[in-house]
């Protein structure tokens, strides 16, 4: 081929890649350099099921629009309860967990931690063993060679010939090896070579070479260590321990975030009602009291203080009511359900009223034993030896031992036509010997273990840190549980004398022996009273629920255990089985129960008796 022909070739093949440089669907088949952003649309991404109609039929509950505040807004309408019990909202929750939620004050927050981690993290175990797994090869190659030669003509002068030789060729190998624990590699592999050659003679054409190989190299120092080689896997498998406790401790914290939603809820509702008894009082009174401005038998003064103390209860009595909305709203959050489905949650679960022996030595063995965070950082220093075994490995010099036999063969047909070929053994080769490499100080392997030393020694420190931090956790719990029931227990009796002293000061006010400032006074402190005592057992409830929490057996407490299914993945046949999608191949099943369902609203725990006049003449 001339040099001109090369040239028309060559602008060929510039023109046909300008052609093609864009193709049809409007990618560059040849990318220039990214100087732009190439932002889509957001409206052009996918749809998800945000508009379902489960989330989109009913508009959020507020305080003034709302179909159960008939409090503040005379509306007669009615909602229907869903009574729910503390048992059932765990259930829920565990159900809806595929994305694991945390309570984070009226809110519920995404943990991080999905049903998915462990299984995973899992997998790094089999990409761990393939290391040892034997590996087969087997390469098929069939090539031509016709390189064109120039010879000068015998006789001529001057005068040359292009000619070329053919050689067909065929090249077929075959071969497994595989790596032991002990770093032994072993290797056997078949190879054959065919050729042909066109024109000429040669003394076997074609000529089939043939070689059987077996070989074998054994380390002796550095990569002989099983405990060394085995290290990545056992690793993998501590991550996987490590992905299943990180996720069995976002549990823990989505079941105590239940817990304290769902007590929480209760004192709202407990509130709401408190707040709404000192607004219907103070409506009646000053009906009355303006009734008898009219009559001469009261002052506008009086009217006035009590229109006050009105409006004043009235505002906390929107209050209360929007703090119910929101603590549904959080507890309807952390259970996966809509913000509004036309039904209004009814806890029935009562509050537990007796004190709780605290065994402290018992608390430190249990939250050292069983709690996630504590389990993690000890799998993380097993994890940092494994690492060290690795390194100690690598500081090591190489020094492998070395065998190989082969047993080579020719096969082949001659000029006249007879086949020739060599017996099997008759020619071998072998080779045994010794390789030895350091590099001089070993620098870097000795700095690595130097680093997973420290690595070591800084992670013993964060266990210890966090052993004390847990200490110091159970200890704030422990005093918080004695605060909230001892408060529980004063706050009950200050409910009974609020009440006493309330019916004495309107009885005192209407027989004018007493003004109405007084009365006033014996509302609030009645409804506080009444208020801290639903929140001071509220408050101890959640505190036991935290202490559960903080020494790790909250879920066993709650009969709440892990099938390995839950974070399991599709096995070995991978795409050839039967598509298997967790976790909703395996539901959860019902908890053990734990809070005795009522089957009454639970606020009716706290013997809510109405302060109208009607009641207070019956007394």
């Amino acid at each position: 081929m001339d040099i001109k022909r090369c040239c028309w070739v060559t602008i060929c093949l510039v023109l046909l890649v300008a052609l093609d440089a864009t193709s049809q669907d409007g990618y560059p088949r040849i990318f220039p350099e990214q100087r732009t952003l190439q932002i889509r649309s957001p409206d052009s991404l996918p749809k998800y099921d945000i508009y379902t109609e489960s989330y989109s039929q009913f508009a959020p509950e507020t305080v003034l629009k709302s179909t159960r505040n008939r409090i503040i807004t005379g509306e007669s309408e009615t909602v229907q309860p869903r009574l729910l019990s503390l048992d059932e909202a765990i259930q829920i929750a565990l159900e809806k967990s595929e994305v694991v939620r945390v309570l984070g004050g009226l809110a519920a927050a995404n943990s991080g931690r999905t049903i998915y981690d462990a299984a995973i993290s899992n997998t790094a175990i089999d990409v761990s063993q393939a290391a040892f797994d034997p590996a087969f090869f087997f390469n098929n190659t069939f090539s031509k060679t016709e390189t064109p030669t120039a010879v000068q003509l015998p006789g001529g002068f001057g005068t040359s010939q292009i000619v070329g030789r053919r050689a067909d060729g065929y090249n077929m190998g075959v071969g497994l090896t595989k790596e032991s624990v002990y770093g032994t590699t072993g290797s056997l592999s078949m190879n054959t070579v065919k050729n042909m050659f066109r024109p000429g003679f040669v003394a076997l054409d074609p000529a089939v070479n043939s070689t059987l190989e077996v070989g074998l190299t054994q380390p002796l120092l550095r990569g002989a260590d099983p405990e060394a080689n085995l290290a990545s896997v056992v690793i993998a498998r501590i991550n996987t321990e490590r992905s299943y406790f990180q996720y069995k401790n976002s549990v823990q914290n989505l079941v105590r975030g239940v817990v304290e939603a769902y007590w929480n809820l209760v004192f709202a509702r407990v509130d709401v009602w408190v707040r709404d008894q000192q607004y219907k009082r103070a409506n009646f009174d000053l009906q009355r009291i303006k009734g008898r401005v009219n009559r001469e038998l009261d002052n506008k003064a009086t009217e006035a203080q009590s229109q006050v103390a009105f409006l004043n209860f009235k505002s906390n009595l929107i209050t209360a009511k929007a703090t119910q909305l929101q603590r549904e709203s959080a507890l309807r959050n952390l259970l996966g359900l809509p913000p509004e489905d036309g039904l209004e949650i009814v806890p029935t679960s009562t509050l537990g009223t007796e004190q709780l022996p605290i065994k402290w030595q018992e608390l430190l063995v249990m939250a050292e034993t069983y709690r996630p965070d504590i389990v993690e950082l000890k799998l993380v220093i097993e994890a940092d030896s494994q690492t060290l075994v690795q390194n100690l490995n690598q500081a090591l010099p190489s020094m492998d031992a070395v065998a190989q036999y082969r047993w080579n063969g020719l096969a082949g047909e001659m000029p006249n036509t007879t086949n020739l070929s060599t017996r099997f053994g008759q020619f071998t080769d072998w080779s045994l010997g010794v390789n030895f490499s350091v590099p001089l100080g070993l620098r870097q392997s000795r700095a690595g273990v130097r680093q997973a030393q420290l690595i070591i020694a800084r992670d013993k420190a964060n266990l210890r840190q966090g052993l004390h931090a847990v200490v110091h956790e159970l200890a704030s719990n422990v005093r918080t549980l004695d605060q909230n029931y001892y408060l529980y227990e004063v706050f009950k009796e200050s409910r009974e004398a609020a009440l006493f002293n309330l019916e004495r000061q309107i009885k005192d006010f209407e027989n004018g022996r007493s003004i109405y400032l007084n009365v006033l006074l014996a509302i609030t402190d009645w409804g506080n009273a009444v208020s801290n005592e639903a929140s001071t057992l509220t408050q101890y409830n959640i505190s036991l629920a935290e202490l559960e929490r903080i020494t790790g057996t909250i879920l066993e407490s709650h009969g709440v255990r892990f099938v390995e299914e839950r974070f399991g993945a599709v096995g070995p046949v991978g795409s050839w089985s039967e598509p298997i999608f967790y976790p909703y191949s395996n539901p959860s099943t019902p908890n053990d129960p734990r809070y005795p369902d009522s089957g009454l609203k639970a606020e009716s725990q706290f013997n809510l008796e109405e302060i109208g006049e009607s009641s207070l003449r019956r007394r």
